[in-house]
């Protein structure tokens, strides 16, 4: 089977997986656009050499996955062998990347038409814009993960059942819980008001760093963290990437969730730049 390649543009903030440990849901799309999710990954675990950062190219064999009915997701068939092949930029305009996110991969603007296609099980991953930003919040969650999941997941590891790498096994430890879910609202093109998660790594990481900065007050980093994701991506042409979860993909009223943040400048912001 030829290994695929695939733009990485979706990376989630870590979960616990009872299966799989500590696990990041990693998406992106190929050269034609059309869309891959790999998962699982367990990310913090990859050699540096086999890590990869939004907006590489990842080669890696994929292959169908038996317990995932979605139909973009695929199973890494071996974790040894992803291999970073190249990386695509801001230059020119943002060229690269809005030829392959905005015009070979398809932009939708409705909700309705997504939901219908997820309830379908036609679609689980998409390029979104929304019509009208209208605001950027934050609701605090359990501070701590689940301590029962984390305490099955410590003894696996343990007994050596949960992680083949032995040097991962004697230094196991977790990514902090984020104490807060981060959402936008947002109006599309039908005039539908929707709130919806933000579940991308990189608002996790920025939280924790305005945290750090502004000496562990919650509330001043919070602002910082909208001040980014409302304030100053507002200017800009904002698009999501969508995903579904599993979990809820048949079932919710609305499964989608967003998986990823692509702030682009708009044309005339760079043309005065």
């Amino acid at each position: 089977m030829p290994k695929e390649r695939i733009l990485i543009t979706v990376k989630t903030y870590p979960t616990l997986s009872r299966k799989y440990g500590e696990t990041v849901c990693t998406a992106g799309v190929r050269k034609d656009g059309s869309w891959v999710r790999i998962y699982p990954v367990p990310f913090r675990r990859l050699d540096e050499k086999e890590q990869y950062r939004k907006f590489d190219w990842l080669e890696c064999d994929l292959i169908q996955s038996r317990t995932d009915p979605r139909p973009e997701t695929r199973r890494p068939a071996d974790l040894t062998q992803f291999k970073v092949v190249g990386h695509v930029g801001t230059a020119d305009n943002w060229r690269e990347r809005r030829a392959l996110l905005l015009k070979k991969a398809a932009v939708h603007t409705r909700l309705a038409a997504l939901i219908d296609q997820a309830k379908a099980n036609t679609l689980s991953l998409a390029v979104f814009k929304p019509t009208r930003i209208l605001d950027f919040i934050w609701e605090e969650d359990e501070r701590e993960w689940d301590a029962a999941r984390l305490a099955e997941m410590r003894n696996r590891a343990n007994q050596g059942e949960l992680f083949a790498e032995e040097p991962w096994r004697q230094v196991f430890q977790v990514i902090p819980k984020l104490p807060y879910n981060f959402s936008y609202r947002f109006a599309d093109a039908d005039g539908r008001e929707s709130e919806l998660q933000v579940l991308d790594w990189e608002v996790g990481a920025l939280y924790w760093n305005c945290l750090r900065d502004c000496g562990r007050d919650e509330q001043r980093a919070l602002a910082k963290v909208r001040a980014k994701y409302f304030d100053e991506f507002k200017t800009r042409d904002l698009h999501f990437f969508l995903g579904t979860t599993q979990q809820f993909h048949f079932v919710a009223p609305n499964p989608w969730v967003i998986v990823g943040v692509f702030p682009i400048p708009h044309e005339q912001q760079m043309n005065l730049l």
